[in-house]
């Protein structure tokens, strides 16, 4: 019985499962991110390939892998480590297949019908002209490579342009290294070339899915880059205060577009056409480790172990908080549903699907998820590829019966709770009182204060007056600590009244006390309206019973006030007031 348990348990949670497990191969050795691979129709044969830009160990074996189904197709060796890798389509030409753009260094790899069709390199940085003038007089023999070295360093900690990587790389240099380099670069022209960071597509003209496209793409020197689709000639640049890392772009150019930039100082920067510099700003409190937009809302995942929603102006909406920091993060864009929802790998090996803030679904996986990626693969529209930590390959095909309920399956407040509330708009009354507030402040606080000091000396005043006149069911007598409540049953004419006296002492009796009742005499009649009280015992609860009987069939009533006397003093210890209720009505024999 033992021995069965786990088995129904797999099979379970395979039935209850959302996804079909279609694919794994541990050895798959992929060892990329989200940012380099992509779905694609590369034949134009209505199969889309799955486009992998693999790392390699880091700094050799880096390759351009397409895998058909679950087999490798063709794999192109890369020269550089790539950094963002996307398919689009860059002509009209039949067939209409689309292309394959690598970033890869200061490079761009266009690659057509999976084979190199054109190199794109970003223009060169101006150089600083007195790194050049050092560099010129080594050339010429003039100074020596500690020389080199030392006004190299100087120029570094005082130039406003930095620089390049040739004098950096000799800055790093060991001393006895310095005369081989000087002499193998002195000959050759210096310069200065950033890197590409990020890269993305943006429609030209058209939002259908086979428009042409154009090139987006972010530098290490703060700016992006909109390049012609056809001639690879820059169509706008823009400036931001800091180097992207993740960048997300929607619209068409030619229209309006949005282009939403994570940067490595935190914020999030939103662009949009005919602005060079950024239109809204949004200032998280950790770093960003992903992006990506979900109908007109920007979710970004923070270093925080936290998801956050906003929109297009950089307005919060909501924030969710996971069990274990982000790996990676992508978009699940279902079409033929119309279901989009947000995919976040974790470091526990969990991908959690996100619709809004409500946690849907959870997608276990053998190890920690390093890259993601959701789209129509081969001729199955909802498939879901992952690639892991050890450079294993999972495929994962979402059933055709599966449905995701809208409802959070975390526990936590309910759904009511996150609703906005419809707040009405600010009307003339309410800004012409909030200007009369800030124009009479001073005065207004004078008058709170006044008012609030009256209330104290008004309050200490009663209260005073309670004490002198013994009118409060404790007594504030030091040798006589008493405390009374009284209670009154019965419908009348005959009414029971019950006294509870406490003794609220820490070790000392109470004796020779005594009760007096005063009430109207008209109204109501005690067989005895004085009697003695037993001594009390600190600490017990005393209860005193008499009985009233009301005389009066008009259906009024009257108060019953009741004193607490000690012999041998005029002033009552205790005083309480009994509010009688009305009698039902004189009973008839």
């Amino acid at each position: 019985m033992s021995a069965t348990a786990p088995l129904e348990n797999k099979e379970n949670s395979e039935a209850n499962s959302k996804w079909l497990d279609a694919h794994y191969d541990p050895v798959a050795n992929l060892n990329t991110f989200s940012s380099c691979i992509a779905l694609a129709d590369l034949n134009g044969d209505g199969e889309s390939k799955l486009v992998v830009g693999d790392l390699g160990t880091g700094g050799c074996n880096m390759k351009l892998k397409v895998y058909k189904g679950t087999t490798l197709m063709t794999d192109n060796t890369l020269l550089d480590l790539p950094t963002g890798l996307t398919a689009f389509l860059m002509d009209q030409n039949e067939p209409r297949t689309p292309a394959v753009a690598v970033a890869s260094g200061p490079f761009i790899y266009v690659y057509k019908n999976l084979r190199p069709y054109f190199k794109f390199t970003l223009p060169p940085l101006e150089v600083n002209s007195l790194e050049l003038e050092v560099w010129s007089q080594a050339k010429e023999d003039k100074i020596d490579p500690v020389t080199l070295k030392e006004m190299l360093e100087g120029i570094r900690c005082k130039a406003e342009v930095p620089l390049s990587v040739r004098s950096l790389k000799f800055l790093m240099l060991e001393p006895q290294e310095m005369e081989t380099f000087v002499n193998l670069y002195k000959n050759q022209p210096l310069k200065r070339q950033t890197v590409i960071t990020c890269i993305g597509t943006l429609k030209k003209n058209m939002a259908d899915d086979d428009a042409v496209s154009c090139l987006v793409i972010g530098t290490e020197c703060m700016e992006l880059y909109i390049l012609d689709p056809e001639a690879f000639t820059v169509l706008a640049k823009m400036s931001l205060p800091s180097a992207p890392a993740f960048m997300d772009v929607t619209g068409q150019f030619d229209v309006e577009f949005r282009v939403t930039v994570a940067c490595r100082n935190g914020n999030i920067y939103i662009l949009r056409r005919d602005s060079k510099k950024p239109k809204y700003c949004i200032e998280l409190s950790s770093q960003p480790v992903g992006l990506v937009r979900v109908n007109k809302n920007i979710v970004v995942g923070c270093t925080q172990e936290s998801l956050r929603g906003y929109t297009q102006k950089g307005k919060k909406l909501w924030t969710a908080f996971l069990p274990a920091p982000i790996t990676t993060m992508g978009v699940m864009d279902h079409k033929t549903r119309g279901y989009q929802a947000v995919l976040v790998g974790l470091a526990n090996s969990e991908v959690h699907v996100y619709r809004e803030k409500n946690l849907v679904n959870v997608v276990k996986s053998p190890d920690v998820v390093t890259s993601i990626c959701f789209g129509r693969y081969g001729r199955e529209d909802g498939t879901l590829i992952m690639t892991t930590k050890g450079g294993g390959l999972v495929i994962k095909i979402l059933k055709r019966t599966a449905v995701f309920d809208e409802k959070d399956s975390t526990p936590g407040p309910p759904m009511a709770q996150s609703i906005k509330l419809n707040v009405p708009k600010k009307t003339k009354l309410y800004v012409d009182q909030t200007l009369r507030e800030r124009e009479n402040a001073v005065g207004m606080h004078r008058a709170f204060q006044m008012d609030l000091y009256r209330l104290r000396l008004n309050a200490a005043r009663a209260y005073v007056k309670v004490l002198e006149s013994s009118l409060s069911p404790m007594s504030s007598s030091v040798s006589e600590p008493l405390r009374m409540n009284a209670v009154v049953q019965g419908l009348g004419p005959s009414f029971k009244l019950t006294l509870n006296i406490q003794n609220t002492s820490a070790c000392r009796p109470a004796m020779n006390l005594c009760i007096s009742f005063l009430y109207d005499q008209s109204l109501y009649s005690m067989k005895t309206a004085f009697f003695k009280i037993p001594l009390l015992v600190p600490g017990l609860n005393y209860p005193i019973d008499t009985f009233v009987e009301c005389l009066s069939d008009k259906g009024i009533s009257d108060i019953i006030k009741v004193f607490v006397l000690r012999e041998g003093k005029t002033a009552p210890l205790l005083t309480a007031h009994i509010n009688m209720p009305v009698s039902e009505g004189i009973v008839m024999s």
